[in-house]
């Protein structure tokens, strides 16, 4: 079975002004304050929410 691709993903921009629902995706990701990362496995479910922040986080695979 073929390993699962690990992304790490950093709040990049502040959420203030944002719409709630933007604001629960960054906090569901595990983002709290700005340059806070998080490591997760690269599902449909965390690519979705990244692509629904993406002008928030910055996001990058790892090895």
């Amino acid at each position: 079975m073929a390993k699962a691709k690990k992304v790490k993903v950093t709040l990049i921009k502040s959420t203030i002004g944002q719409k709630p629902e933007k604001r629960a995706t960054v906090r569901s990701l595990g983002l709290k304050k700005i340059n806070s990362s998080v490591e997760h496995e690269l599902t449909p479910a965390i690519a979705g929410m990244i692509s629904s922040v993406s002008h928030l986080v910055k996001c990058e695979e790892l090895n």
